[in-house]
């Protein structure tokens, strides 16, 4: 009965020892660390967002008439870019012109 008891009280030293191991407490906060980062932790926005993306782009990807649509959209976005760009040469001259017409 005195051997079991002493053999408690070993164990529970024991326990408190490893637990004060900075070397011991270090490798299992990486093993837990490890464990979370292979898919990484479902806690934060991180996966619903990596999953939001991957669902639209695999719909993008695998629907004709959404690469159609977003085409369109991007030809249309284009076309405005391009008309902004000449309005702005258009009014750069303009400046150009005034500022020679000041000068002369």
């Amino acid at each position: 009965m005195e051997t079991q008891f002493t053999q408690n009280a070993y164990t529970n030293a024991d326990k408190q020892n490893l637990a004060q191991n900075p070397y011991i407490a270090q490798n299992l906060n990486n093993t837990n660390n490890a464990n979370s980062s292979l898919f990484g932790s479902l806690d934060n926005g991180e996966f619903i967002k990596g999953a939001l993306i991957g669902a639209a782009v695999g719909y993008i990807l695998t629907n004709e008439k959404a690469q159609k649509t977003l085409m369109k959209t991007f030809a249309k976005g284009t076309q405005m870019l391009q008309m902004g760009v000449e309005e702005l040469k258009e009014r750069f001259e303009d400046v150009k012109a005034e500022m020679e017409s000041a000068q002369g």
